[in-house]
C-alpha cells in the first residue's frame, strides 16, 4: 500500500520537503496527505490543507508526517503524531534537551523516527569516514556564510536563544553533526565555549567550541554567519577535507577537490524497510552539546562597522581565515590573541549527561 505522507510546516524550509513530496509522489512512492501551517501558504492543487495538526492528525491519519517547524516546538508536535500511529521525519535540531530526546525516544517505541541531518545518507561521508583513521585526536568543522540583518526578522523566534536558534544549533547544526559523525563514538567529556554575536539579536552568529573525551581526543567547530568569504562547510581530519553541503573530498596531499555524488533520501530511507539512516537515538550526543551550548551564558558583543558590499548588515573581516584556522589547530579565538575574543566557558559534560539520565529516571 503507497504510504501517505503528511507535512507540518509548509512555508520556509517546508518548501523543499514539498519538492521532495512531489517528486516522490509523481514516482508512486507515497501520496501527499495533507500540509499544515500556521500561517498563509501556497496551496497545492488537491492536497487538502490545515491551520491545527492535531485536527490534520484525526482527518487524514498519515502514515508518515514531515515536521518542519520552529525547534522549540518538534517535540509536541512528534509525541502527538506518535499518538497517531505516525512514522516521522522530524528537522533537525530534533529537539532542545537531552530530557525531551528521552521522552521522545520511549513515546517512539515502535515507530520509525528519523531526523532530518541529510548530510548523513551521502556517499561522500562514507567514503570519508573510510579514508581517516579511527580515533583521530582532532576531528574539527568550519564554516563561514553571510545572513542579513533581515535573515533574524523572519520569524519571531529567529534570533531569540530560548527558540533554540544560534549559529551551531540551527544553520551549522549539519556541521556538528557530520564532525560528531566522522569521530564515531565519540562522548565529550568538557566542552569549551566561545559564543558571539556582531549584530542586535538575543543569541549568536559566530560560534567557537571545543569538546574534549576523557582520552583526551578532541571535536572543534568554528562557523560564522557574519563572513564576506563563503565557507562552504569544511569537515577536516588532519590533512583530508570533506566539504558536507556539495560532497566533495580533498584526499591528504591533494590540491583538488573530489566529488563523491550520491545521497540516500531520508524520506525515502524511512518509507522503506531498510534501517534508517538517522535514527532519533544517532542524535543524542548532538542533542547533548546543543543543549549545553543554549544553557550557555549570553554570547559576548564584537563591534563592527564594516557593510557587506551588497548591504543588509556589517561583516566581520577576516572571520572566514578565522574558522579555518581555529579548524586547523584547535585552538580558540582567546587562544590565538584575537582582540575581541573572550575566555571561553567550560561545561564539564559529563556532568550534564548524568544530571538528564538521573532526571528521567522513574
Amino acid at each position: 500500500m503507497t504510504a501517505r505522507v503528511a507535512l507540518v510546516g509548509a512555508g520556509g524550509h517546508g518548501l523543499s520537503h514539498r519538492r521532495t513530496l512531489k517528486d516522490l509522489a509523481g514516482r508512486g512512492v507515497l501520496e501527499i496527505a495533507a500540509f499544515c501551517d500556521r500561517g498563509p501558504v501556497e496551496p497545492e492543487p488537491g492536497v487538502p490543507f490545515f491551520d491545527d495538526h492535531q485536527k490534520m492528525l484525526a482527518d487524514v491519519r498519515p502514515d508518515a508526517v514531515i515536521i518542519c517547524t520552529p525547534p522549540h516546538t518538534h517535540l509536541g508536535i512528534a509525541l502527538d503524531c506518535l499518538s497517531a500511529g505516525a512514522d516521522l521525519l522530524l528537522e533537525k535540531p530534533p529537539v532542545t534537551t537531552l530530557a525531551e530526546h528521552a521522552r521522545l525516544l520511549e513515546a517512539a517505541s515502535g515507530r520509525r523516527v528519523q531526523v532530518g541531518f541529510q548530510a548523513l545518507g551521502s556517499a561522500a561521508l562514507t567514503a570519508f569516514r573510510a579514508a581517516v583513521p579511527s580515533g583521530a585526536a582532532l576531528v574539527s568543522a568550519a564554516g563561514a556564510w553571510w545572513r542579513p540583518d533581515t535573515y533574524y526578522r523572519r520569524a519571531p523566534w529567529a534570533g531569540k536563544q530560548a527558540a533554540f536558534d544560534g549559529a551551531l544549533v540551527n544553520p551549522f547544526a549539519h556541521a556538528l553533526m557530520q564532525a560528531l559523525a566522522v569521530a564515531d563514538g565519540f562522548e565529550p567529556a568538557l566542552m569549551e565555549l566561545e559564543r558571539y554575536r556582531t549584530r542586535d539579536i538575543q543569541t549568536d552568529d559566530c560560534t567557537f567550541m571545543r569538546l574534549t573525551d576523557s582520552d583526551g581526543r578532541r571535536v572543534v567547530a568554528a562557523v560564522s554567519l557574519a563572513s564576506v568569504v563563503f565557507v562552504a562547510g569544511e569537515i577536516r581530519v588532519g590533512d583530508a577535507v570533506l566539504e558536507y553541503p556539495t560532497d566533495r573530498v580533498r584526499w591528504p596531499g591533494a590540491s583538488l577537490y573530489t566529488e563523491i555524488s550520491g545521497r540516500i533520501g531520508l524520506l525515502g530511507n524511512l518509507l522503506s524497510d531498510e534501517p534508517l539512516i538517522v535514527p532519533l537515538e544517532r542524535t543524542r550526543t548532538f542533542t547533548a552539546v546543543a543543549e549545553a551550548i543554549v544553557a550557555s551564558p549570553p554570547p559576548a558583543t564584537i563591534h563592527i562597522d564594516t557593510p557587506h558590499p551588497d548591504g543588509g548588515g556589517a561583516i566581520l573581516p577576516g572571520v572566514d581565515e578565522l574558522v579555518r584556522q581555529v579548524a586547523a589547530t584547535g585552538l580558540l579565538p582567546s587562544e590565538s590573541d584575537i582582540p575581541w575574543a573572550v575566555p571561553p566557558h567550560r561545561v564539564p559534560m559529563k556532568e550534564v549527561t548524568h544530571a538528564q539520565t538521573e532526571h528521567r529516571r522513574p
